[in-house]
């Protein structure tokens, strides 16, 4: 996880091939690996927009990702998402851009595959920014009322975009607010991925017994700027050594350090390891650099309807109209 990203930071620019806004998770790597290993293939996940370690850790594969980011037709959602609404339905993964926005979907989610009877748990994944909006709340409430297989996951980095979580909350216990649904919760140190696994192992067999609801608050961090792989610190709204402290804690040493001093791994194995990893990474990258865009053809599939009921006239003239997607010097900036 924490390769590829590196890898698509050192790519970003100046190529500037790849033509949608990403948001990395470098530092907050625990909480996808963690939670997304207690889970069964046909468990389901929802995120906001720093998706993609959760997609990688859900199953999605490296060329969907990279052709996706690239706006290719072989993207994992054909060119058309971007990194914003990232989603493979193969491996029931899903996101979407809007802060707390898919939190009440992933409760419709948990509550359909009630209804089918199955024991499939549903996770819902987002930020401390989105305790701040009042849909959390309700599909709390909603979901401790129809007592859903379902687990929340609040990856606390304590900034939401430039703003503080204390210059936007009083009380910053956002797992404290869940007992008021009386949906039991947890707040945890986030940067330990075996002791997120145990945790969310235990709260997802919980759900899967049909036992309700569970939130969890992951105190974590993220290295790299809000958006992008710049660094906007130059705006002054963290203190350079917090972010050193955090940087002291990097979750990717913690648990390459337990699992060496365990025996489960070794300087050899790390070797080959980073080695697969490298050439998983350089393939995905030439497929997606080598794969096509989407053409105008393309404009209504994939879509809930391949015949829409009203067809216009500018959407048919639209249609007609030439690009070249070639012409990067007039393709729209990154953001």
């Amino acid at each position: 996880m924490r390769r590829v990203q590196e890898a698509l930071v050192a790519e970003y620019h100046p190529a500037d091939e790849i033509r949608c806004p990403v948001h990395f998770c470098i530092g907050q790597e625990a909480p996808p690996a963690g939670v997304a290993a207690s889970l069964r293939s046909d468990d389901y996940v929802f995120t906001g927009h720093r998706s993609h370690g959760y997609y990688m850790a859900k199953g999605g594969g490296l060329n969907g990702l990279f052709a996706e980011l690239y706006g290719k037709s072989t993207g994992s959602n054909h060119g058309k998402a971007g990194h914003h609404e990232l989603s493979d339905e193969s491996v029931n993964f899903y996101s979407g851009a809007i802060v707390a926005g898919t939190i009440p979907i992933a409760a419709g989610s948990a509550l359909a595959a009630q209804m089918r009877g199955s024991d499939q748990v549903t996770v819902a994944v987002f930020g401390d920014g989105a305790a701040d909006q009042g849909i959390l709340y309700e599909t709390l409430n909603f979901a401790a009322l129809k007592n859903l297989p379902m687990v929340f996951i609040c990856e606390n980095n304590l900034y939401s975009t430039y703003s503080r979580q204390t210059a936007r909350q009083v009380d910053c216990d956002i797992a404290g607010r869940s007992k008021a649904f009386g949906v039991p919760s947890r707040r945890m140190y986030g940067n330990d991925a075996l002791g997120i696994f145990r945790a969310a192992r235990q709260a997802i067999a919980r759900a899967r017994r049909g036992q309700g609801p569970y939130l969890f608050e992951l105190e974590t961090y993220r290295w790299l700027g809000h958006v992008g792989p710049e660094d906007d610190d130059y705006l002054n709204y963290r203190p350079m050594d917090e972010l050193d402290s955090w940087k002291k804690r990097c979750p990717i040493e913690a648990i390459q350090g337990t699992l060496m001093a365990k025996g489960i791994l070794d300087d050899d194995r790390t070797s080959s390891l980073e080695n697969q990893i490298a050439e998983e990474i350089r393939a995905a990258f030439q497929f997606a650099k080598s794969s096509p865009f989407p053409t105008s053809n393309d404009l209504l599939t994939n879509v809930f309807s391949d015949k829409p009921a009203k067809q216009s006239v500018e959407l048919e003239a639209l249609l007609e109209l030439p690009f070249d997607f070639s012409q990067a010097e007039t393709a729209p900036l990154p953001y």
